[in-house]
């Protein structure tokens, strides 16, 4: 019994990751950096405000089923903890049309969630960004 107990695997403690919201990044004008994050269920994805005017929110039809959508103020901090495995979207609301989104991966993405998750309208330069980053989901 005690054997089994050692071979089990241990549970992870929960992470927190840093997104900043940012006028200018690596990718261009107005981004999330980074713009594609992996993260386990339970991990908190913290978006921070570099400059002003900035805000993060989920995108609502770019949500794993049963996640809670979560918009945050502007020039604040957004906690996203994620309860859900599946494709989480988010935008800046001021910038959502110039291209400012973010993708949160959360657990392994079934075929059919990643197709849901493309088949979302986005504006043009944001659905441009958001393509990059749907090509990372494995």
């Amino acid at each position: 019994m005690a054997a089994g107990l050692l071979a089990a695997p241990l549970p992870c403690a929960a992470k927190e990751i840093i997104v900043h919201m940012k006028n200018q990044g690596a990718e261009g004008a107005m981004v999330f950096e980074p713009g594609y994050v992996k993260a386990a269920v339970g991990d908190t994805i913290r978006f921070m405000p570099t400059n002003p005017s900035h805000n993060a929110e989920t995108i609502a039809t770019m949500l794993p089923t049963g996640a809670t959508p979560t918009k945050g103020a502007m020039n604040q901090e957004m906690k996203l903890t994620v309860s859900k495995p599946g494709l989480y979207g988010v935008k800046c609301m001021p910038h959502y049309s110039m291209g400012m989104v973010a993708l949160v991966q959360v657990g392994k993405i079934s075929p059919a969630d990643l197709a849901a998750a493309k088949a979302v309208k986005l504006p043009p330069f944001a659905a441009k960004r958001m393509t990059a980053y749907l090509a990372k989901v494995k």
